[in-house]
């Protein structure tokens, strides 16, 4: 009798209780223990960047150059008093071998290599080191300290050349990996996201043309500059070039040429053995908060146009002193240093749009990209 009462009292709140626990471990399995997948949810990252790491990595190379550096054999050298002595006697030297180290990228099937100018200045031998222990010497092709980048070649098979992603549509804030050859340690993976878009870095010594830098706290030291800055999926968004702190930690900050940007200075390095940038034929300076209150703009946004090259580009598409330009191609150019770095992915022959506002109005133009020329007048 008094168990019969208790399977009544007791039983249907039991089985109520227990099918809600089930139910609840299915909803919510990081209960039991168990995380839940990020699969089918764009929202959260992968658990692992190791397939991005795998498609990147075997494109990375390292890069040893070698140097011949003089060196006094005479001991007395170093003295002050005699080395005025030497210098007019003219003392034999011997040389000695300097060795360096970087990174670089294998941007083409047929060995095309992608590094840094500074990797590789003055160097008298570069050595490639693959990701698969093959090594091979290569011949520099050509280089611009301006842009800070060198294009070498090898004569290898099977090479893996890296795909390249769209930098100019990474977001700040997107995951971002740093591959490369640190400290001489050789090949490591250092993780971050992308902390700012279109750096200009003034006096940084490095890539003085550019203002378009990608910055990224992804770990970036000594022995990284020529590697690669590929997003979660492996696609290279840029070459890694410096870091803020010169003195050889990145402590955060470190910068990175854009792909684009890389890939053109590197045509252009092939086909005419220098970088051929873009020409329009203006000169022109910010817009200042004065400045746009005077002229009655909605904004500092743009640039004004300050002087024009008779018969360039900008003169043949009717662009007058006074005009403000705001969009290149439909981007805005911010402060102009976003326009200079859209002319330096153009080539002479390269067609574009100029947005500008002449007396409150906005127009749209195309003009034909032609090579800066040797002489030039300017209608002021």
């Amino acid at each position: 009798m008094s168990q019969n009462r208790f399977l009544q009292d007791w039983a249907l709140p039991i089985l109520v209780g227990l099918a809600m626990a089930a139910l609840l471990l299915v909803i919510f399995p990081q209960l039991r223990g168990i995380a839940p997948t990020t699969a089918g949810n764009n929202a959260q990252g992968p658990v692992s960047y190791a397939h991005a790491v795998n498609v990147a990595g075997p494109a990375v190379v390292n890069i040893y150059t070698r140097m011949a550096m003089p060196q006094r054999q005479h001991p007395l050298f170093s003295d002050p008093l005699f080395r005025r002595l030497f210098d007019n006697m003219n003392v034999p030297q011997r040389e000695r071998m300097q060795s360096n180290l970087g990174s670089g990228v294998i941007v083409s099937d047929n060995g095309y290599i992608l590094t840094n100018h500074h990797v590789i200045d003055q160097a008298d031998a570069i050595v490639i080191l693959l990701a698969d222990g093959r090594e091979a010497q290569a011949r520099l092709v050509g280089n611009d300290a301006d842009f800070d980048l060198a294009v070498l070649k090898i004569d290898l098979d099977g090479l893996t050349s890296i795909s390249v992603g769209e930098p100019d549509r990474a977001q700040v804030g997107d995951v971002v990996l740093a591959i490369g050859n640190p400290f001489g340690v050789g090949q490591t993976v250092t993780q971050g996201i992308i902390s700012a878009k279109g750096r200009h870095l003034e006096n940084s010594g490095t890539g003085s043309y550019l203002q378009n830098f990608l910055q990224t706290d992804a770990a970036v030291n000594p022995g990284n500059s020529g590697g690669a800055l590929v997003d979660s999926r492996g696609r290279l968004l840029g070459i890694n070039t410096s870091i803020l702190n010169q003195s050889g930690y990145a402590g955060g900050i470190s910068f990175a040429i854009p792909a684009n940007i890389a890939f053109k200075v590197m045509q252009d390095i092939i086909a005419y053995g220098r970088v051929v940038p873009g020409w329009l034929g203006i000169e022109a300076r910010g817009i200042s908060p004065q400045m746009a209150k005077e002229f009655n703009l909605n904004s500092t946004g743009g640039v004004m146009v300050t002087a024009i090259y008779n018969e360039g580009p900008a003169h043949n598409a009717g662009l007058q002193p006074g005009d403000v330009i705001t969009h290149i191609d439909g981007l805005p150019i911010g402060d102009g240093k976003q326009g200079e770095a859209t002319m330096a992915t153009l080539r002479p022959g390269d067609t574009i749009s100029i947005t500008f506002i002449r007396d409150g109005s906005s127009h749209t133009v195309e003009a034909t990209v032609s090579e800066e020329p040797q002489t030039k007048t300017t209608i002021e």
